[in-house]
């Protein structure tokens, strides 16, 4: 058998295997949260884009929602802003709120949105104070400056852009009543909304391999009770794997059927794990 073939042969073995899930994923929310390691490597950022399209000229109906931690460091160091943060929480002093706004809605999402679009897909760049789902107020529970806590998702403006085809680029900043920019952590971010889909999937990526137990070993599947045990462990559920799995329980409760916690430094890791039988990092089920 000639590489031709072996490549044909290895190509029908993955849609035949992916054909399953493309049929029971039809017409589907998956929401994804798309950050870190992913975002910066070139390569990477393209076949996620990419891969988006795919979903969507498949039936799925992908939303994504993005961070822009590393991003956001640069511009602050640039300005000579320190900064810091709580349990995965970047506190947000008063000066800082406008450049996070800037790097999150200006820049990331354009650039995420740009990315699709050259891959032949259609965007909604839901960002800014008319355009953003998320309805925010300042979360005083603790000492954190301008971090929100949403109050509401506008599920209306997601839906339009899924009814026409698009697909919707989500940046996590909350705005007020009084139309104030909120600091939320993409994980919340895209664990409210898929809570107020009631999305089939939420799928959040991040620069680990997925969720450790308390043997420090990778957890491929786990359940709700299971992920509550985990989530108590100190050690080795820390930093920002403590929104991940803290947003992941919190969508379960509310309605979502499965969450994904994946490494986005594998290629294709979301197709991956929602068009295989393997996956690449933790799957926690209801």
């Amino acid at each position: 058998m000639s590489v031709s073939e072996k490549n044909a042969l290895n190509i029908s073995k993955v849609l035949t295997e992916a054909l399953p899930y493309i049929r029971k994923f039809n017409n589907k929310i998956i929401v994804i949260k798309y950050g870190g390691n992913a975002m910066e490597n070139t390569l990477l950022k393209k076949n996620f884009a990419r891969d988006l399209v795919l979903m969507k000229t498949v039936g799925i109906h992908p939303i994504l929602i993005h961070g822009g931690g590393p991003q956001i460091n640069h511009e602050l160091k640039k300005n000579k802003i320190s900064f810091e943060f709580d349990r995965g929480v970047r506190k947000t002093k008063k000066e800082m709120i406008g450049i996070i706004q800037k790097v999150l809605d200006n820049t990331i999402n354009k650039d995420i949105s740009d990315l699709i679009n050259l891959w032949g897909g259609k965007t909604s760049r839901l960002v800014g104070k008319k355009n953003s789902p998320i309805i925010a107020i300042k979360d005083k529970r603790r000492n954190l400056g301008e971090v929100g806590l949403i109050k509401a998702i506008n599920k209306n403006k997601i839906i339009k852009s899924i009814k026409l085809g698009k697909i919707p680029v989500i940046s996590p900043i909350g705005w007020t009543r009084n139309k104030m920019p909120m600091n939320i952590n993409a994980d919340f971010a895209a664990c409210s909304v898929a809570s107020s889909l009631k999305a089939e999937k939420i799928i959040l990526l991040t620069d680990v391999s997925g969720v450790k137990g308390l043997n420090g070993r990778k957890i491929s599947t786990m359940n709700f009770k299971e992920a509550k045990k985990v989530l108590r462990d100190k050690k080795n559920v820390k930093g920002g794997m403590y929104p991940k799995l803290t947003g992941a329980i919190d969508c379960l409760e509310k309605g979502v059927k499965n969450a994904h916690i994946v490494d986005g430094r594998v290629p294709h890791s979301v197709l991956i794990e929602l068009l295989t039988d393997k996956g690449v990092g933790t799957w926690i089920s209801r």
